[in-house]
């Protein structure tokens, strides 16, 4: 017979027990109401569709983003134009040539202001995005044709000059007062140009003979000590942009992919496309982390996302 003791004993323990157990329910409710929400896996690096098919012209190149998200790219509709795209695909003509210039590659700087290469005029055109207004910011008959620029953010705008017919190229840079250097010659067909995000290295690509170099960028302008970055063993080379870890996603023309190499020269990974041929990259979105390609076989820009921020894009968002 059990005693009142005995059954008050038993009572207490079968209390403490619940008492832990609901303590430690307690605590595992608690750990997971702190917890971040748990969200489906965003999916990276997979290119999308972003304008219709031949919405551009086979001369489609630039791109380049506005601190608003809208990306402009040459020959939307016809040539020889700039189009204005919105981050959902919705084009117009934003500028179009009638004195025979034609466009490539397209920067932001920090101000808004539109930086074009005119291939056709031998020209460094300035395009101001509010007016539309177009001007000469430099020029040089001993250019070949202007293909693809880059900017600092002092406002110096470096230029690759092709020579198609030889497979040579050169580097040129224009000061914001409009002077014109050529900084370096005997080169490959120089393309691709891009300025690493700490200001210190200025990145040229050979689309024939399929380099990467990279020069010591100084504060003047001047560039010395160029050496190979990395070599690829096909296809070519086209445009490039930095993220801002200053890792260079590269168009490669042919090879329907972009290219994520790091600033040691390692292929990290290529992204196809949906076209054999890419001209051009750029950044966006809202984060920075969206990655637009014109490519030239549809017509078309595609997106796709990444896991950091382009540097072109925090550069201009820097100081908004």
């Amino acid at each position: 017979m059990i005693t009142f003791r005995e059954l008050l004993a038993m009572f207490w323990t079968g209390f403490n027990v619940t008492k832990r157990l609901f303590n430690a329910w307690i605590g595992v409710y608690m750990t997971l109401a702190s917890a971040s929400p748990v969200f489906p896996a965003e999916e990276l690096f997979v290119a999308k569709r972003l304008t219709a098919e031949h919405s551009f012209t086979e001369g489609i190149e630039g791109p380049a983003c506005d601190r608003d998200g809208n990306i402009y790219a040459v020959s939307f509709a016809r040539t020889p134009t700039i189009g204005k795209i919105t981050p959902q695909g919705q084009g117009e003509v934003f500028v179009e040539f009638t004195n025979g210039s034609l466009a490539n590659g397209i920067r932001f700087d920090r101000a808004g202001i539109m930086w074009v290469a005119d291939y056709t005029k031998h020209n460094i055109l300035r395009i101001d995005s509010k007016t539309r207004a177009v001007s000469v910011l430099a020029h040089s008959d001993e250019m070949n044709q202007p293909n693809d620029v880059a900017i600092t953010a002092h406002g110096m705008v470096f230029a690759s000059d092709p020579n198609w017919e030889k497979s040579t190229g050169q580097i040129w840079r224009a000061d914001p007062d409009g002077r014109l250097t050529r900084i370096a010659s005997d080169m490959g067909t120089t393309n691709g140009i891009e300025v690493s995000p700490d200001g210190k290295k200025l990145y040229v690509n050979e689309t024939v003979q399929r380099n990467i170099w990279a020069f010591v960028l100084h504060p003047d302008g001047s560039i010395t000590d160029k050496t190979l970055l990395i070599r690829f063993p096909d296809y070519g080379l086209d445009g490039m942009r930095c993220d801002v870890d200053g890792n260079l996603y590269v168009a490669r023309w042919a090879k329907g992919t972009v290219a994520k190499v790091s600033p040691k020269g390692e292929l990290l990974r290529e992204i196809d496309v949906l076209g054999a041929k890419p001209t051009n990259v750029c950044f966006g979105g809202p984060d920075g982390r969206t990655c637009y390609v014109t490519e030239v076989e549809h017509g078309r820009l595609v997106q796709f996302r990444v896991d950091r921020p382009g540097f072109e894009w925090k550069f201009q968002h820097e100081n908004r």
